[in-house]
C-alpha cells in the first residue's frame, strides 16, 4: 500500500488541486488575487490557483498528521522575514488563508472538527486524497 509520504508531495498536491477546482464549494475568495500569504512574503504569489494549491497542501498535511489547528498551519506555512541589515526572524502564514481554506474544506465535507484539538480529516476527505495517492503513485 502506498501512503501520502511514497508519493511526491508536488505531484499529489497539483492532482489533488485540479480536483478542488470542480467543487463548487471551493471557491477563491473575491481577495485572493491581492493578498499575500503572510508578512515574511514581499509579493502577492504568482500562481493564479494559489488558492486551490494551497487547499490540497493543507488537504495532505491533515491526511498525514492530524488533528491539526490553524496555529500550527500557521507555523508550518510560514517564513522566514528578511528585515534588511537585522537578523532574519520567523513570522508565522495568514491565519485568515488558512482559516477560509478549512471552513470550506468543511463546507465540502473533507474536514470536520475535534473540539478543543484542531481540524481531522472526514471519512469522505480520506477517500478522497487516498484516491489521488493510488492515480498519483501510478502515473
Amino acid at each position: 500500500m502506498v501512503s501520502a509520504k511514497d508519493v511526491p508531495a508536488g505531484k499529489l498536491i497539483e492532482s489533488i488541486a485540479e480536483d478542488l477546482k470542480k467543487i463548487k464549494e471551493m471557491k477563491a475568495p473575491e481577495w485572493a488575487p491581492f493578498v499575500k500569504t503572510g508578512v515574511s512574503r514581499e509579493r502577492v504569489p504568482d500562481n493564479k490557483d494559489w488558492w486551490y494549491v494551497r487547499s490540497s497542501s493543507i488537504l495532505r498535511k491533515l491526511y498525514i498528521q492530524q488533528p491539526i489547528g490553524v496555529e500550527r498551519l500557521r507555523k508550518l506555512y510560514g517564513g522566514r522575514k528578511n528585515l534588511g541589515t537585522m537578523p532574519e526572524h520567523k513570522r508565522k502564514a495568514s491565519g485568515a488563508v488558512i482559516r477560509n481554506i478549512l471552513q470550506q474544506l468543511e463546507k465540502a465535507g473533507f474536514v470536520g472538527t475535534e473540539k478543543g484539538r484542531g481540524r481531522i480529516l472526514t471519512p469522505k476527505g480520506r477517500s478522497f486524497v487516498a484516491k489521488k495517492i493510488k492515480t498519483a503513485s501510478t502515473s
